[in-house]
C-alpha cells in the first residue's frame, strides 16, 4: 500500500496550513498551544470562521455543508487543523449528532438542525453515560415513556462535557424495558430549556468544571424529536462512537506537543545541562515519536478502508486509534512534565490563571503542564474505555 502523498495532496495541505495560520486569530490559537481551553465565545468565533470557508463539517454530505473530500484529504485537514492549534469544530455538533442526523434523521431534522449545528448557532452536548453505565453504555437506565405526542424522560446522565453551555442534548434513553439491553434504546433530541432538566457541575482533578451531571425529571419531549426508528438507538450510537474514537487519536495535537517538548528540552538553564543531552530523556522522547509515527501510518490505513465500508457502519479498527492515540496523548503530557521539571509545582486552574497578573515561574508552559497532565488521564476512559476497545477488537476484528 502506497502511503505517500501526491503533489495535489501536498498542495492541499499547504493551502489549509496557510488558512489556519492566517484566518483564525493567533490569540485563540495561542491559548491552545499553551494548554488552555478556548472559551465558549472563542470556540464559536473559530468555528464560524471555518464554516464560512466550508471547513467546519467537510466530512458531512455536500448538501449539508460537506466537501466531498477523499478520506486522505479529510485526514490532512484534521492533521493541519490540530498542528495549527485551531479549536476543532465542536465534536458534539460536527462529529457526533450531525453525522447521525445526516445519516438517519428525517428530512425535517436535517433542515432544522444541520446548518445550525455546523455554524454553532446551536451548541449540542452528549447524553450517553450514566452512573453505572459508562463503558457498559447499554446498561443505561434513563427511560423515555411514550405519552401521546410526547416522550416523558426520567433519569440521570453524567460526565456531560460542556453541558453548561448547551442549547440541545442528544439522549440515549430506554424505550422498551423488556427488550435485551442493546435492543430497547432510542436516540432522542432534547431542548435543554425544557422544564425538568437540571445541570450540575462536576469538578475534575485539574480543577476545571467542564463536565456535568444532567438530571431529567418528567421532561416532556415531542415524539417528532426521535431520530430514526424507535428502539434502534444503539445502532446509531455505535455509528456515532466510531466517529468519536477515530477523532480521539488527535495525532496532530500530539505532534505539536512533541515539537514544543523538543524546543523546551533544547533550552539551556543556568548550572544545568540541556535535557535533550540526557540520553535517558532522549530515549523516552524518541520512543514516543516512533510510536506516534506508527499510529499515523495506522490511521492512514484505517482512513483508506473507509470507502469500502457499508454506509452507516462504524469501522471497528477505529478502536486501535482510540487506544493508542489516548496512550500517546498521556505520554506526551508526561514528557512535558519531565521537561519543565520543578516549575510545574505551582498548580493553578485555568480560572485562577485568568486572574493572575504575574507570569508563571519558568517556561510559559509551566503553569498549564500539570493541569493538562491530570486532565489527559481521562482520555483512556471516555469514548469507551481502552479495555472495552480491546474487547471490540477481539470480537469484531480477530473473531474471538
Amino acid at each position: 500500500m502506497d502511503l505517500s502523498f501526491t503533489a495535489e495532496e501536498r498542495a492541499f495541505r499547504a493551502e489549509l496550513r496557510d488558512f489556519f495560520h492566517t484566518a483564525v486569530p493567533d490569540r485563540i490559537r495561542r491559548k491552545l498551544r499553551e494548554g488552555l481551553h478556548a472559551s465558549k465565545e472563542e470556540q464559536v468565533e473559530a468555528q464560524r470562521i471555518l464554516n464560512a470557508r466550508g471547513l467546519a463539517v467537510p466530512h458531512w454530505p455536500v448538501e449539508w455543508g460537506g466537501q466531498n473530500w477523499s478520506p486522505i484529504q479529510t485526514y490532512i485537514y484534521q492533521d493541519e487543523l490540530q498542528q495549527a492549534s485551531v479549536p476543532s469544530p465542536l465534536p458534539f455538533n460536527c462529529s457526533m449528532v450531525g453525522p447521525v442526523i445526516a445519516e438517519f434523521g428525517s428530512q425535517v431534522h436535517k433542515q432544522r438542525f444541520l446548518a445550525r449545528a455546523a455554524n454553532l448557532d446551536d451548541w449540542w452536548c452528549q447524553g450517553f453515560s450514566e452512573p453505572g453505565a459508562g463503558s457498559d453504555l447499554a446498561s443505561l437506565r434513563t427511560a423515555a415513556v411514550r405519552d401521546g405526542d410526547h416522550f416523558v424522560i426520567n433519569g440521570q446522565k453524567t460526565w456531560t462535557t460542556l453541558g453548561q453551555y448547551a442549547d440541545w442534548i442528544f439522549v440515549l434513553a430506554r424505550t422498551d424495558m423488556a427488550a435485551k439491553k442493546q435492543e430497547g434504546i432510542s436516540f432522542i433530541l432534547v431542548d435543554m430549556k425544557t422544564p425538568g432538566i437540571t445541570v450540575r457541575p462536576i469538578q475534575t482533578i485539574d480543577g476545571g468544571v467542564e463536565v456535568n451531571e444532567v438530571w431529567f425529571d418528567d421532561v416532556r419531549v415531542p415524539a417528532e424529536n426521535l431520530v430514526g426508528e424507535i428502539n434502534k438507538g444503539w445502532d446509531y450510537a455505535k455509528f456515532l462512537l466510531g466517529n468519536e474514537r477515530t477523532g480521539i487519536a488527535r495525532i496532530g495535537i500530539s505532534k505539536a506537543r512533541l515539537l514544543r517538548i523538543r524546543e523546551l528540552a533544547a533550552m539551556e538553564h543556568v548550572g544545568e545541562i540541556r535535557l535533550i543531552d540526557d540520553p535517558k530523556f532522549r530515549e523516552k522522547l524518541v520512543n514516543v515519536e516512533v510510536e506516534l509515527k506508527a499510529l499515523e501510518m495506522t490511521q492512514l490505513r484505517v482512513v483508506a478502508q473507509e470507502k469500502y465500508l457499508p454506509r452507516g457502519k462504524p469501522n471497528p479498527m477505529s478502536s486501535v486509534l482510540k487506544i493508542k492515540g489516548s496512550e500517546l496523548q498521556q505520554a506526551t503530557t508526561e514528557l512535558m512534565m519531565d521537561v519543565i521539571g520543578p516549575y510545574v509545582a505551582p498548580f493553578f486552574t485555568e480560572e485562577e490563571l485568568e486572574f493572575r497578573n504575574e507570569p508563571p515561574i519558568g517556561p510559559d508552559d509551566a503553569a498549564t503542564a500539570a493541569p493538562m497532565y491530570f486532565n489527559m488521564r481521562k482520555v483512556s476512559i471516555y469514548g469507551g474505555s481502552n479495555e472495552i476497545q480491546r474487547n471490540i477488537l477481539a470480537k469484531a476484528v480477530l473473531g474471538f
